[in-house]
C-alpha cells in the first residue's frame, strides 16, 4: 500500500537509523546517486530496493526525486530523507489515512528539526509535502522545489511527525547556503531586485524567523538562526544583482 522512497548520496551517517524506523512499511526504495561510502551496503542489508540515478555533476537530490518516486511499486509514496526518522505514530496514522477515500492526493507532514544540539520551538518545526500519490505527482528538478500534486492536498495533524536528525554547524550551513543560493539565484534572476532589496529582504526574513515564527522562544539559538536566514537573503539578492550588473557591462 505504501512505498517509502529515500534519495541518498554518501548518507551512511544516519541511514541505518532512518531505515530501522521505516522497516515495517510495504516497500523501501533507496535511490542512490553513486555513493562512495557504505550507503548502498546498508540499504541492501535492510532489504531495500536499490535503484541508481547517475550523479554526474549534479550536487542536489531534486533531479533524482521523480525517478525515485517512479521506481516505487505502490500507489502511495512517503518521501523520506536519509537523516529523518518516521515515528511509529505517524506510520500508524498514514496507514489509517489511506483507507479513507476522500480525494486527497497528498499530505504535508510536520517535521521537527534539531538546531544546535536541541529540538526547539516555533520555526524548528515545519511542514513538508512528503506523502504523495505516485501517479499524481511531479517533482521539479531544482533545489528546494515542492512537489506538484494533481489533486487536493491537506496537512496531517501536527502531532504526527518526523524527526530531523541533521544538526548543521555554522560552517556546514555556510557551505550549503552558497550552494542553495546559486540555484535559487538562477530561478529568480528575472525578478529585477533593486538595491533596496539588499536591506528589505534580509530585514523581513529576520522578522519572520525571530518574531512571527517564534524564534525568540529559543533564546540565543533562535537569534543566531534568524541572523543566518537574514544573511541567506542578502547573499541571494547580491548574487542576482551581481548577475544583472555583469550582463549590462
Amino acid at each position: 500500500m505504501i512505498s517509502v522512497v529515500i534519495n541518498t548520496y554518501n548518507a551512511e551517517e544516519h541511514l541505518a537509523e532512518c531505515l530501522e524506523a521505516v522497516k515495517d512499511f510495504d516497500e523501501i526504495v533507496v535511490c542512490d546517486m553513486e555513493s562512495t561510502d557504505h550507503t548502498v551496503e546498508i540499504a541492501k542489508r535492510y532489504g531495500c530496493k536499490v535503484v541508481t540515478f547517475l550523479k554526474g555533476n549534479i550536487r542536489i537530490c531534486e533531479p533524482a526525486r521523480q525517478f525515485a518516486i517512479g521506481s516505487a511499486s505502490h500507489p502511495w509514496v512517503l518521501v523520506v530523507d536519509a537523516d529523518e526518522i518516521i515515528t511509529p505514530e505517524l506510520r500508524q496514522y498514514l496507514y489509517e489515512r489511506v483507507k479513507v477515500d476522500d480525494g486527497v492526493k497528498g499530505l504535508f507532514i510536520s517535521r521537527h528539526n534539531k538546531v544546535m544540539g536541541k529540538y526547539n520551538k516555533g520555526w524548528a518545526s515545519d511542514f513538508q509535502l512528503r506523502f504523495l500519490m505516485r501517479d499524481e505527482t511531479v517533482w521539479p528538478p531544482y533545489i528546494h522545489s515542492v512537489p506538484q500534486v494533481n489533486g487536493r492536498v491537506e496537512r496531517a495533524p501536527k502531532k504526527y511527525k518526523m524527526m530531523h536528525l541533521a544538526d548543521e554547524t555554522t560552517v556546514q550551513w555556510v557551505g550549503k547556503m552558497n550552494q542553495y543560493t546559486d540555484g535559487e539565484a538562477v530561478r529568480k534572476a528575472n525578478r529585477g531586485f533593486g538595491i533596496c532589496a539588499l536591506f528589505t529582504r534580509p530585514l523581513w526574513r529576520f522578522v519572520v524567523s525571530f518574531f512571527l515564527k517564534g524564534g525568540f522562544k529559543n533564546g540565543k539559538r533562535g537569534l543566531l538562526k534568524a541572523v543566518q536566514w537574514s544573511i541567506y537573503q542578502q547573499i541571494l539578492v547580491s548574487k542576482i544583482i551581481e548577475k544583472q550588473l555583469r550582463e549590462k557591462s
